[in-house]
């Protein structure tokens, strides 16, 4: 008599079905994990451009005249405009968002599978905002840092 040798479709299905569900949770944990390191990498741009602000400051007394157009506010002329500032795909928008001749607010606008993400801002003083609901406005007490609970 010969062995037969092989699964059975039961085993298959069941091996099918764990897969699934083990995929079912691993994908949006790994989607997670990327959008929390694009905003980090966001993050770290903002800070690279308020440091191109406080050295265009040091040259001219003035966060004036920072941007790539003739207004005070809109793309920076002193920095990257892109979050990541390398590789060819874009994450988020880096803009000067208010400028006077003393104060700033950079802004780091999601875009390219960041969207719904929030926007991001940090200011001269150091004032760091998220808007992680992505409502177009910060509340004092959950959005006014970087964290995921203030």
């Amino acid at each position: 008599m010969r062995k037969q040798q092989g699964f059975t479709l039961v085993e298959v299905l069941i091996v099918v079905s764990i897969v699934a569900i083990l995929a079912a949770i691993a994908v949006p944990s790994y989607q997670n994990s990327v959008t929390k390191g694009r905003r980090t990498d966001a993050m770290a741009a903002l800070q690279g451009l308020a440091q191109a602000m406080e050295r265009h400051y040091m040259t001219t007394g003035a966060y004036t005249a920072a941007a790539a157009s003739q207004a005070d506010t809109g793309a920076p002329a002193i920095f990257s405009t892109k979050s990541p500032i390398d590789g060819s795909q874009t994450f988020y928008n880096l803009t000067i968002s208010a400028a006077t001749p003393t104060t700033y607010t950079l802004t780091a606008d999601p875009t390219n599978g960041q969207e719904g993400d929030g926007n991001i801002t940090l200011t001269e003083t150091g004032a760091r905002a998220w808007d992680k609901n992505n409502d177009t406005t910060y509340h004092a007490t959950t959005e006014n840092c970087w964290e995921t609970s203030c």
